[in-house]
């Protein structure tokens, strides 16, 4: 676990309070997945060693597959891997046009010093390598020519990486954001970077320069995405991780972009190989997996990461990890973790007032409110809990052992959560048709 900042402890309680999972220092309190983290860290280590992979996250409603992939890419970044994590959304993101995946992995683009929109950081670093590389065997940096030799070895490299996969409009727009950047000129190297990332909105002037017109698109994104992953490595880096959380999104999308969706990421999983260094991690609800709606009704894809069980054992390193619900006790570590993380001024107070005897009583209320099906409490527990440390820390004489309300309603769900209490099925799967086998790109 590593060491945690006051600044990120203090990130941890604001997210919680709002029923969010926090983006950093969530290792502190995470407990109950230590096989599945284990089996994600077994996935950096064949990326470290080149291989290409994907991994599906699968786990009903309140079961942690947000917070496990959030860890995912902490752990990623702390082993040296450049990490991007995307939500899919039904308004601006459909697999069947893997441009919108490439913009929206380039502008989540994150490192450890660099959280968000790391590409141009990435590209200074691996230049300086090159640079370094040429002086290294003998080339003088001031010589007239040595910026021409940069760009030929940049051009080489990438070439040589990539076995001539790259466009050649790729390289061009590398090339010319040195040239620009070896002019001082930074506005405009850094409108070619937001290019690269994939904006529609650079000027045709810019463009200009680096030979380039239009936009990028579906056709290519997917080259482009490897040019940047082979930089990504020259940079120092080991490797890169894509998270694709929320897949489950796709089944709210209308019947042919569904369609075209599942086919988009079947093509994902089918050339993840090719892609030495990188790891995709998709999260989804079982729904989305299991139903005809979903993988299921596309068999080539469901056939090659289809989800096996042998009674109560699960291989965990079959292509889908599973996780499970919670339980009280897994409930009852995580409150005593985060009580001890809680940043109290008077600590004493503090665990004689938020003792266990509490925690018990207050998980077994909780989960009685929610009829004993704690799959769906952590959420709604953990804003409770933390609200109960914070009263204890603002009132002097508050006790929530006399003063809480003890077997009070549970409070508002959101629709998926109500759905699971329910036993309603949020998709008539009775009617559903197979997905359409087809390229999307």
């Amino acid at each position: 676990m590593s060491a945690l900042t006051s600044r990120d402890i203090a990130h941890v309680f604001e997210a919680l309070r709002k029923g969010l999972v926090p983006e950093r220092g969530i290792d502190a309190f995470a407990v109950g997945i230590e096989a599945r983290r284990a089996e994600i860290h077994r996935q950096f280590d064949l990326a470290k060693d080149g291989e290409g992979s994907i991994k599906f996250l699968r786990g009903g409603y309140g079961c942690g597959k947000t917070f496990t992939a959030r860890l995912a890419l902490i752990d990623a970044q702390e082993k040296n891997f450049v990490t991007s994590f995307v939500v899919v959304s039904d308004n601006d993101l459909h697999f069947h046009r893997f441009d919108d995946v490439y913009r929206k992995v380039m502008t989540e683009l994150g490192t450890a010093s660099c959280p968000r929109g790391a590409l141009s950081d990435i590209l200074d670093r691996w230049i300086g390598r090159v640079e370094d590389a040429l002086i290294a065997g003998g080339e003088d940096e001031n010589a007239d020519g040595f910026d021409a030799k940069v760009r030929q070895r940049l051009e080489a490299d990438l070439d040589s990486a990539t076995r001539g996969a790259v466009p050649q409009d790729f390289v061009r727009v590398i090339q010319t954001i040195f040239d620009l950047k070896q002019k001082g000129d930074a506005v405009e190297a850094g409108a070619l970077v937001s290019w690269l990332c994939g904006s529609g909105n650079v000027a045709a002037a810019v463009k200009k320069q680096a030979g380039i017109k239009g936009d990028i698109d579906s056709r290519v994104a997917m080259a482009y995405l490897r040019g940047v992953l082979e930089i990504v490595k020259a940079a120092g880096y080991t490797g890169m991780l894509i998270v694709i959380d929320e897949a489950e999104t796709i089944l709210r999308m209308r019947t042919d972009s569904r369609h075209k969706s599942l086919n988009g990421i079947r093509q994902i999983a089918d050339s993840s190989v090719d892609y030495h260094g990188l790891l995709w991690l998709f999260t989804g609800t079982p729904d989305f997996f299991d139903s005809r709606h979903g993988v299921q009704g596309l068999a080539p894809l469901h056939d090659r990461i289809k989800f096996m069980r042998q009674g109560t054992r699960v291989n965990v390193r079959q292509p889908q990890l599973e996780l499970v619900p919670f339980n009280a006790e897994r409930l009852r570590k995580v409150a005593t973790r985060l009580r001890e993380l809680f940043p109290a001024k008077h600590r004493a107070r503090l665990e004689r007032e938020i003792n266990d005897e509490f925690i018990d009583r207050l998980v077994d209320d909780v989960t009685a409110g929610f009829k004993g099906d704690v799959g769906v409490v952590p959420r709604q527990f953990l804003r409770i809990f933390v609200d109960q440390m914070d009263l204890v820390e603002q009132e002097e004489d508050y006790s929530p052992l006399r003063e809480y309300a003890f077997a009070s309603p549970p409070p508002l769900l959101k629709d998926e959560e109500q759905q699971v209490l329910s036993g309603t099925v949020p998709l008539d799967d009775s009617a559903a048709e197979l997905v359409p086998q087809e390229d999307a790109w």
